[in-house]
């Protein structure tokens, strides 16, 4: 196993070198009408900007997405466990995560605009809805992965569904409920970025990118987008470390809880 894992670096740095040069050479060829900048130039676009633009435009940005992904993980955890507190609402709550899954964010965010009359609710709203459905299904998932055998020894002792989510469900979820909550990262800030292209505040990296293509910037336009990149990245880069160390001691600990 330490093999393994220790062999995924080489062939990842791999992949990214090999990526770079292939989109220098598009670049450097002027591949689809120019719209492909030479990885040097986006970094001198970010060089000559300066980092006081960015950092401006991404903090809105990274504050925004962090509220939806803490409203959209906390609304589908807790319905999750409704589910399994009270098992005859499960179809109404699959249908509703599904419907916030498959309803296209453009169609949604001009009815949140119009409700809340807030740029920045309607963008947390988005961003909430992101991350939503993934998370809900992992933890509902999560929920029903003890062992009937666990389950039943707390039923032996007279508990009941609470005793049973607390003392066994809860700790078996974990796993699943991080994996889904490491995606739901990236889907926050994507639901964000899209966000503030409808709404169109005064900052936000939507707006700074809206900005760069209508000037014709087109490195500072693969600026943004590879920052974007970035910080979902590191998103779930940081949910990923948090559940490696907790899904650790999870595992096979629900019995002794």
């Amino acid at each position: 196993m330490a093999r393994s894992g220790a062999g995924r670096w080489p062939a990842g740095l791999f992949g990214i070198v090999g990526l770079v040069i292939v989109w220098w050479i598009l670049g450097a060829m002027e591949a689809f009408g120019g719209t492909i900048p030479t990885p040097w130039s986006v970094l001198t676009e970010m060089g000559e900007t300066g980092s006081a633009y960015y950092l401006d435009n991404f903090s809105l940005t990274v504050e925004l997405a962090f509220r939806g992904f803490l409203w959209g993980n906390g609304l589908a955890i807790a319905l999750a466990v409704v589910v399994i507190l009270f098992p005859p609402v499960e179809g109404l709550a699959t249908q509703l995560a599904i419907l916030s899954y498959c309803t296209p964010i453009i169609a949604v965010a001009p009815i949140i605009q119009v409700a809340f009359a807030e740029v920045t609710t309607m963008i947390v709203f988005l961003a909430a809805i992101s991350v939503f459905f993934t998370t809900m299904i992992g933890t509902l998932s999560g929920l029903r992965s003890p062992h009937q055998g666990s389950l039943d020894l707390i039923k032996v002792y007279g508990g009941g569904r609470v005793a049973q989510l607390w003392r066994v469900r809860s700790v078996a979820a974990l796993p699943n409920t991080l994996a889904a909550i490491k995606i739901a990262a990236p889907a926050a800030v994507l639901g964000a970025v899209l966000g503030e292209f409808l709404a169109m505040p005064e900052t936000g990296a939507g707006p700074a990118m809206i900005i760069a293509q209508q000037s014709g910037n087109i490195p500072q336009v693969w600026a943004i987008a590879l920052m974007s990149g970035a910080v979902a990245g590191i998103g779930y880069a940081i949910i990923a470390v948090i559940a490696r160390y907790v899904t650790r001691w999870s595992t096979g600990t629900a019995a002794a809880r």
